[in-house]
């Protein structure tokens, strides 16, 4: 669904990515994994549109998509969920999610889709008519992968979806991803909970410093002595 090759961003005399590769195949759950700085967030804004690539390639579903314009591509399926949320917290839960499908027509199916996230997070649907900017961090977390999904997406891409979440909030959002994952969608999750990522995730990489380092399965990489040591605090 997605293949990156030989990609590389600059931003003026730094350059954060160096020559990073990596796939994603349909049904996937696929993981990134670093320190903060290596790249994971800026290698999903050059996906998605919102990052310029210096040289290398984006393919998405076989066709080149390398330096298209962000909201092209969401009409085409590729959806990011940005760090930080970003909901709109002068709107209404429902109004956010309404947004989440801006391209769509509106009628009855948008409505359905209102309410299938609904069913996802009951929270929200108690919470329907209420301000957004009201929501405590795991529920406005809920909104922003709620407002996501009213896009449809082919791929959802998550940055840091359990930043700043309690251990409690961090199990639910993780059972969320899983629960997106089993209704067909496509999952690209950058994430510094690595031992919650690689819990999920079909494959993952690990960015250094721009650069991909160490690429496998879930479970392979969240047993490799290395990224144990790095990332899940494990002598």
């Amino acid at each position: 669904m997605l293949e990156v090759r030989d990609l590389q961003v600059n931003y003026g005399g730094i350059t954060a990515l160096r020559s990073v590769s990596l796939s994603v195949k349909q049904g996937e759950i696929v993981t990134l994994v670093g320190a903060n700085g290596a790249g994971k967030s800026t290698l999903l804004g050059a996906v998605c549109g919102l990052v310029k690539p210096a040289s290398g390639s984006i393919r998405f579903e076989g066709n080149d998509i390398t330096g298209r314009k962000a909201h092209r591509l969401s009409r085409r399926g590729l959806i990011l969920v940005p760090e930080g949320r970003r909901i709109f917290v002068n709107l209404s839960v429902t109004e956010n999610l309404i947004l989440g499908g801006y391209f769509r027509p509106k009628g009855a199916e948008l409505d359905q889709d209102i309410e299938k996230v609904f069913s996802i997070f009951p929270r929200l649907a108690e919470r329907r008519k209420q301000t957004a900017g009201t929501l405590s961090g795991g529920e406005r977390q809920m909104l922003a992968l709620g407002r996501g999904l009213m896009s449809r997406p082919k791929l959802l891409m998550l940055d840091e979806p359990s930043l700043g979440l309690s251990p409690l909030l961090v199990a639910e959002v993780f059972g969320v991803i899983e629960q997106i994952h089993a209704q067909g969608v496509t999952v690209l999750l950058v994430e510094q909970n690595a031992a919650a990522a690689l819990g999920v995730a079909d494959r993952g990489y690990v960015l250094e410093t721009g650069k991909v380092v160490l690429e496998g399965g879930g479970a392979e990489l969240a047993a490799d002595g290395g990224v144990q040591r790095a990332y899940l605090g494990m002598d």
